[in-house]
């Protein structure tokens, strides 16, 4: 980066704005919270995981399902899917011989829709 654009990033002159800092330390989460949702990234950072929610946006699948839609194994697909679980991202309900999966919650698929709509602008 040249000097030119390192300065883009940074003030000419240290000036506080003591009003804009204390709002600013209101809004901050507490660290449990904080942890928590840096978790749920780290969760969203993995491309077969990302994969694995496309795939369930708008259907309910079973392992063997998923593993066809996303041309992998299902044993290469049980790890992603037991991380979504744990994460509450994806359920899963045990139908006879098939464990069905679908997105936990409204919020995942809007999270998901949010971040693809994020990228592809």
């Amino acid at each position: 980066m040249s000097a030119m654009e390192e300065n883009d990033f940074c003030c000419e002159q240290v000036e506080l704005h003591e009003e804009a800092i204390r709002a600013a330390r209101r809004a901050l989460m507490d660290p449990a919270t904080v942890s928590a949702l840096s978790e749920l990234f780290k969760v969203l950072g993995d491309p077969t995981r990302i994969r694995i929610l496309q795939a369930l946006h708008d259907a309910r699948l079973c392992v063997c399902d998923i593993a066809e839609t996303l041309g992998m194994t299902q044993s290469a697909i049980s790890h992603p899917l037991r991380v979504l679980r744990q994460a509450r991202l994806v359920r899963a309900k045990r139908e006879g011989r098939s464990v069905f999966y679908e997105l936990d919650d409204d919020h995942v698929a809007r999270m998901f829709e949010q971040g693809l709509l994020h990228v592809s602008e």
